[in-house]
């Protein structure tokens, strides 16, 4: 089951929920004031950068002086 973003059209809070697929948010209200229907939002994507990435399998590269170190692999 996805998480989807909605906006409140009334107070424009913003919440997740976790949803079914393609839920449209027509039986939903809002969590902070509880009005009818909030419209489904784009939601953000989030990457780890790529030095968190290398880190994490334990490789290093500290020789280089490039901020993205796709020279060093």
């Amino acid at each position: 089951m996805p998480i989807y973003e909605f906006r409140c059209q009334s107070c424009q809070h913003k919440f997740e929920r976790l949803c079914q697929l393609g839920e449209t948010g027509e039986n939903l209200t809002c969590p902070k004031c509880q009005a009818n229907k909030p419209k489904r939002v784009m939601s953000s994507f989030r990457s780890d950068s790529a030095d968190s990435l290398r880190g994490s399998r334990g490789d290093s590269c500290t020789s280089c002086t490039s901020s993205n170190c796709a020279a060093c692999r």
